[in-house]
């Protein structure tokens, strides 16, 4: 019996290496494998009941995105366009240039070994057989390229449906996401034109400077660093600030291709072979439901740019890029990341009619989405005033009416960190900590069947990755909410060096090689430093760090 049970053991250890080393860098999976091991609940695809089938969803996705497009009340077509940006690029991107095999190879080698339905072979695969099909795949690549046009094939998605949350109802089709997923090539094909569409942006000046989604050395925390750091230097001053957090609904998937298409060449300077290739891109695309062995009907993508797509995210920036513009002209701060707005104005506590400046802006900008196809949700948009204690609690009454929204006192959520009306970080800190130690029980569950090296992917994962997600923010909180992630950090090595609860922490980390928690807080800010003086950080953080230059000459 004793030696059933090892060896039941040691295949459920290796049952469980696997499942960790094949998938460590797809947190979904791991947090769904660990919580059916631990018996918490079951994998999010696997709770979608039978009654429901492939055409149901379709059917559901698209009438989702017509209803909002109906929704939208389009009062004056030509204001979208009446914005032009102040400076016309100096080159026009007439056609996209060929790449060679080099290049290629590299393309394929550096992605992510993921497979689509719609892949002729599993991308593990082809890139073990690169080296043969490498001159027909450049040939595809290079056809489009040249000839400006995307290959049918290459316009077709296939869409799996994704509970939202685990606690929410299965049987509700609203509380499902569509994740959308294209063919591998397909992929490849995007990356070659983003490559050269990003380079021709850069070139030309042409980003929105405070646009942080989806651009290199751009983050949610460069951006959350800036918005924190131009708040708490008003509140240093004595000043409150209005921060709005705007929601778009279904952003993505409403935007007008010919509005789009305008953006491309009236904005950027896009022309000739190159805008011909774009309009390729985004026609006579379609999508379809493939869920228990069974595929809906094909239903056509009339809107939006392709979800799942390489492409996409940069299309909706450059589709946005008039935004900016409409807020500049209130005199009021904002940032962007992807489809989330943030606007904040300070002002002195005796001057609060300044505030009345966001109403006039925010109905601006609602009135300038409705002309572009995009909805505002005044339910899910947050508003919240920061500012000294001893200030704001003398305001506690003070209401701002913006678009049907009400200004709280309490917290808001911004890119996945919570804030609060004095920026101390308790509240994220305290939900950091609580979700820390949730994913900690599970690991401690499963210890006593994994190796080290398994154990702590799944604490990198599940926590570690937490505790420095915008860690920057927290440079200056009191050492008692410090203390507090530092616990987690603590627990988190004992339970991966099976230690015991008294043994001396600071030897067990340093056998880790971790840093603690302040320390860590420290390296971020200092990193962030580095890459700001080296040309390797947004423009509005190398703003905020002029290097000095003495007047005299000194030893």
């Amino acid at each position: 019996m004793s030696s059933y049970r090892q060896a039941l053991k040691t295949a459920r250890a290796e049952h469980i290496h696997k499942l960790i080393e094949n998938n460590q860098n797809n947190p979904r999976f791991l947090f769904s494998t660990v919580a059916r091991l631990t018996n918490n609940q079951t994998p999010p695809d696997l709770n979608i009941p039978s009654q429901l089938n492939s055409n149901d969803f379709m059917n559901f996705f698209t009438d989702k995105i017509d209803n909002i497009r109906n929704t939208i009340t389009n009062v004056d077509s030509t204001a979208s366009n009446t914005l032009v940006l102040s400076i016309a690029p100096k080159d026009k991107l007439q056609c996209f240039t060929t790449i060679g095999q080099e290049e290629l190879n590299k393309l394929i080698t550096a992605s992510k070994p993921t497979t689509c339905l719609l892949d002729p072979v599993p991308t593990k695969l082809l890139k073990v057989l690169l080296p043969v099909a490498e001159e027909p795949l450049l040939n595809i690549i290079n056809s489009s390229l040249s000839l400006s046009h995307v290959p049918k094939p290459f316009k077709l998605a296939v869409i799996k449906p994704l509970i939202k949350k685990p606690q929410l109802d299965p049987n509700e089709l609203a509380n499902y996401r569509p994740i959308s997923n294209l063919p591998f090539m397909s992929k490849i094909l995007e990356k070659v034109v983003s490559a050269q569409l990003c380079s021709y942006l850069q070139k030309n000046y042409l980003y929105e400077e405070f646009q942080s989604g989806f651009r290199p050395h751009h983050s949610t925390e460069t951006a959350l660093v800036k918005i924190t750091n131009d708040l708490l230097l008003a509140s240093d001053q004595g000043c409150i600030s209005l921060l709005v957090l705007l929601d778009l609904s279904a952003a993505f998937d409403t935007i007008d291709h010919d509005i789009l298409i305008d953006r491309l060449q009236n904005y950027t300077g896009i022309q000739g072979q190159a805008l011909i290739w774009f309009r390729s891109f985004l026609s006579d695309r379609y999508h379809f439901v493939y869920l228990n062995g069974e595929s809906s009907h094909l239903s056509p993508v009339k809107y939006g740019v392709p979800q799942g797509s390489v492409l996409g995210p940069l299309l909706f920036s450059i589709y946005m890029l008039p935004l900016g513009n409409i807020i500049r002209k209130y005199g009021i701060s904002f940032h962007c990341y992807a489809d989330d707005t943030q606007l904040y104005i300070s002002t002195r506590p005796v001057e609060t009619s300044k505030l009345s400046k966001l109403t006039e802006c925010v109905k601006n900008v609602k009135d300038w989405m409705t002309n572009n196809f995009l909805l505002l949700n005044s339910d899910k948009t947050e508003i919240l005033l920061i500012g000294p204690e001893n200030i704001t609690l003398n305001l506690v009454d003070y209401h701002l009416q913006l678009d049907r929204c009400t200004v709280t006192s309490s917290t808001v959520k911004n890119l996945g960190v919570i804030l609060d009306s004095n920026l101390s970080f308790e509240n994220h800190i305290s939900h950091v900590t609580k979700t820390a130690f949730f994913h900690l029980r599970n690991i401690g569950k499963l210890r006593n069947m994994l190796p080290v090296s398994d154990a702590e992917k799944l604490v990198h994962a599940f926590m570690t990755s937490r505790l420095d997600y915008c860690n920057a923010l927290l440079g200056g909180c009191p050492a008692s909410s410090i203390n507090k992630l530092q616990v987690v950090q603590n627990a988190a090595a004992r339970v991966l060096t099976r230690s015991r609860k008294y043994d001396h922490i600071t030897p067990i980390l340093q056998s880790l090689h971790w840093l603690p928690i302040k320390f860590r807080i420290s390296y971020k800010i200092l990193l962030l430093t580095y890459k700001a003086h080296n040309g390797l950080a947004p423009a509005y953080l190398t703003s905020l760090l002029p290097r000095y230059n003495p007047s005299r000459s000194l030893r």
